[in-house]
């Protein structure tokens, strides 16, 4: 059954003529639908909003956009990850305002939808996402750019437009990884009209994104992004390098997550491997436990740590 509140807000909409409000109240509702599993009807109200009143079936529907969007389930929850302070309480609010949505509409204000995560690369801008998702339950899907993008003439904003109208009326997590890339500045002299026009078409889609749709853009050079670009977005989070202490805790936390020690003190390792990333920290974690696996019973946690090291001053040095 559809919340009272927003059979409401649909029968004044349309006594008012605001079609736009009617219609992102409908999406509103056919998520809801979604999320109760009543999947007949919330294809049924999906067609009757589209011009044809012919969409598509769930399923035939689900799998035009397979190229553009790319399902996965979330690996990671928020307290897992290492984040400052400042980072990790803006990030709850988020999470806390989306898991009362309600309470915020009963006072006419709608919960933030749109976080915008920077950073260089490797220090957990895509683990965010898929915690934020994990933490409101909800499907998460990513935007898959070797199907969005196209070298035909306005192909690109196309296809942009259909992945956004799959996912307007369900509620989800969309992610959009490295958005620079689609989303560049449109004040740049070297870019292209063509380039110009997919950023307008973004920028038309997300401001035309109902509340229920969480949207997440990653950049690692926030300073290609277009400024309108920039401004859609109402939380901005920078993901740093981790310091030393911010290191340390994390390796800490992977060799109890890893089963066993990682042959030195997580500080001597933090130090040796000062300038990493967090996924360059897991990644070395994880060689050195795998190895250690492998040449049981008689494995040697210093040796194996040794080793890894010296390969990455050579593959530093090349």
């Amino acid at each position: 059954m559809a919340r009272s509140d927003l059979l409401l807000d649909l029968v004044e909409a349309e006594r008012r003529g605001d079609r736009d409000r009617f219609r992102l109240l409908v999406e509103a509702l056919i998520a809801e639908e979604r999320a109760n599993q009543h999947h007949l009807l919330a294809d049924r109200l999906s067609e009757l909003i589209t011009t044809t009143g012919h969409s598509k079936p769930r399923d035939d529907h689900a799998a035009s956009v397979r190229d553009l969007v790319q399902e996965i389930v979330p690996q990671r929850r928020l307290t897992e990850l290492e984040l400052e302070p400042t980072t990790r309480r803006v990030l709850g609010e988020l999470v806390e305002e989306q898991k009362r949505s309600d309470l915020l509409r009963s006072f006419g204000i709608e919960p933030r939808n749109r976080l915008l995560l920077a950073g260089p690369p490797g220090n957990g801008k895509t683990s965010v996402a898929e915690a934020i998702a994990a933490e409101l339950m909800l499907p998460f899907y990513v935007i898959r750019y070797e199907g969005v993008v196209s070298s035909f003439l306005g192909e690109t904003a196309a296809r942009l437009d259909n992945a956004f109208e799959f996912v307007r009326t369900r509620r989800c997590v969309l992610f959009f990884d490295e958005l620079d890339t689609i989303a560049k500045e449109r004040a740049d002299e070297h870019e292209t009209g063509e380039i110009k026009r997919v950023v307008s078409t973004l920028l038309l889609q997300v401001d035309r994104l109902p509340p229920h749709v969480i949207l997440i853009g990653a950049t690692n050079h926030g300073e290609l992004l277009d400024r309108a670009a920039w401004r859609r977005f109402q939380v901005r989070a920078e993901l740093r390098s981790p310091s030393r202490a911010q290191a340390t805790k994390y390796l800490e936390v992977l060799a109890g997550r890893l089963g066993g020690d990682l042959g030195y003190t997580p500080r001597t390792i933090a130090d040796k491997l000062a300038g990493s990333s967090f996924a360059e920290l897991e990644e070395f974690a994880l060689d050195v436990r795998r190895r250690a696996i492998l040449e049981l019973p008689d494995a040697d946690l210093r040796r194996i740590v040794q080793e890894r090291l010296e390969y990455r001053r050579t593959q530093a040095t090349e």
